[in-house]
């Protein structure tokens, strides 16, 4: 290979992954010297001096000796005899120095070939770090990028003639990758060990992304009048997002979701419909609390800061707790993770309202169970059945097949109790009825007391309503299969759904 044809293959790589002039001169400068090292078995800079004018491509290599006597030679690459320097030029003297031209065809072809590849390999470490430092200065920032590969656990994404890779715990569950879109997401990290070249690793569920849209999208919040205290998501679900204002002229509320809501409106329809709701943040935990549990409204706090994590208890009005614990318990759960505490929602329970104290089942369920319920702020029957089994489980560490069982108990006491009424009103009916009908009710093989139906009389229970099952039914698991509970109890009993009571899906100030 002739030495323009190397000069130029340098010069051509360094163009095509832009490195500049300065940083080509040192490579192709370490590049030679590895060359002359690997010829010479050294590297003197002084024995051997290498020009290079990267503009229009021209270098040279000089190989700089000291002219000796004949005999008194000891190092050969920088000393040469004074017979030996005749033979090049008849003017050179003893002690003189010698500088003689080494080409590029004298060091051989696999030596050029070698050059070529650690040329090649040193611009691929420049450009890997020149990557890592690009990117990990926009870390938490927005980026957008085309799509153009779509895996299994993973979307490659080109930012820059880069891949950056989203991995599927980063991705939104309700979004859909095409090749060819374009995607907006948020630098997460880069991995500078991931092999051939560092890992940007990008995200759409970080509560960094919504801030970020949000300053696109409000003026106030990237000018700094407005700051985002805090926000917590449940990815593609909902999201909760506490703001407040430094100018007192300014409502930050207001302000991020604007008019009609077209500020916060161009945010949800980044994020596939996820609602967000914004929350106007104080200093006071419970003044926050009844905030964040917005839309339903809160009539007492009580905190507990001893505990870790602190907990406070929630009264709300009857009607609202299902708006307080949300479709799926998303409310409540974002609550929490806003505000920091673990939050206990109580129903206030008006003097007149019939309900059943938790403390009655002694009998049926552990005395530790009742205390995790009563933990929760399940002090009575109708706030277990407020929660779906799934939640009840999450919240108290019971088990699924544990919280249903203790569901279905709840509810078959309450069908009990309404089979009781039902039958002492029989019963009375009967006592003030005429003659031929009190001998129906005594031929009657089954009595109003003992839930059974009397000819003529429409208030008697329904077939399908199930006794109250005993002590047995929950701590002893093995002997009624949650199939058999089920069938037991009336399936229009156990709709205690709260998918439906939550009336803030929309976007909410």
């Amino acid at each position: 290979m002739q030495s323009t044809v190397l000069v130029s293959s340098f010069a051509e790589i360094a163009r095509e992954k832009d490195i500049d002039r300065d940083t080509l001169q040192v490579i192709i400068e370490d590049v030679f010297r590895a060359m002359i090292k690997k010829r010479y078995g050294a590297d003197d800079p002084e024995a051997f001096q290498i020009v290079f004018n990267p503009d229009n491509g021209d270098y040279q290599i000089l190989h700089v000796r000291e002219i000796v006597e004949d005999y008194d030679l000891e190092d050969p690459v920088s000393q040469i005899e004074i017979t030996e320097a005749l033979g090049i030029d008849e003017d050179y003297e003893v002690e003189d120095e010698l500088a003689e031209t080494i080409r590029i065809e004298d060091f051989g072809r696999r030596a050029v070939q070698a050059a070529l590849q650690t040329f090649r390999q040193r611009i691929r470490d420049i450009e890997k770090e020149n990557i890592f430092k690009e990117y990990s200065e926009l870390i938490d920032e927005i980026i957008v990028g085309e799509i153009y590969q779509t895996r299994r656990r993973e979307v490659l994404v080109l930012h820059n003639k880069t891949e950056v890779v989203l991995p599927r715990p980063e991705q939104i569950p309700k979004d859909r990758y095409r090749k060819g879109d374009m995607l907006r997401a948020v630098v997460l990290d880069v991995d500078r060990d991931a092999g051939a070249s560092p890992q940007v690793i990008i995200s759409r569920v970080a509560p960094v992304f919504i801030e970020r849209l949000f300053e696109l999208e409000v003026p106030e919040i990237y000018d700094g009048i407005i700051e985002i205290k805090k926000i917590v998501r449940l990815p593609g679900e909902r999201a909760k997002m506490a703001v407040i204002s430094h100018d007192e002229r300014v409502d930050p509320v207001g302000a991020c979701v604007g008019v009609k809501g077209s500020r916060i409106h161009a945010v949800v329809r980044e994020l596939g419909g996820e609602n967000i709701d914004v929350v106007p943040w104080t200093a006071d935990p419970i003044d926050f609390i009844k905030r964040s549990l917005a839309p339903a409204k809160p009539i007492l706090v009580e905190l507990n800061d001893d505990l870790t994590p602190p907990r406070a208890r929630v009264t709300v009005p009857a009607d609202e707790v299902s708006m307080a614990i949300g479709r799926g318990g998303q409310n409540i759960r974002l609550a929490s993770m806003l505000t920091g505490y673990e939050l206990d929602v109580y129903r206030d329970i008006k003097s007149d309202e019939e309900d059943v104290d938790i403390d009655e089942f002694t009998d049926a369920i552990p005395p530790e169970i009742i205390q995790q319920l009563k933990d929760i702020g399940c002090d009575t029957a109708k706030a277990v059945l407020e929660l779906q089994p799934s939640e009840l489980a999450r919240r108290t560490g019971l088990s699924d097949e544990q919280a249903q069982k203790i569901t279905w108990l709840m509810e078959a006491e309450f069908e009990r109790e309404q089979a009781e009424e039902a039958a002492a009103t029989s019963a009375a009916g009967l006592a003030a009825a005429d003659g031929p009908v009190r001998e129906v009710a005594e031929e009657s093989p089954a009595t109003a007391a003992e839930g059974g139906v009397v000819e003529g009389d429409d208030s008697a229970p329904s077939e399908g309503a199930a006794p109250a099952p005993d002590a047995e039914t929950f701590t002893e698991a093995d002997e009624v299969s949650a199939e058999d509970a089920a069938a037991e109890t009336d399936p229009a009993s156990q709709a205690v759904s709260l998918s439906g009571a939550d009336d803030s899906d929309q976007p909410t100030a």
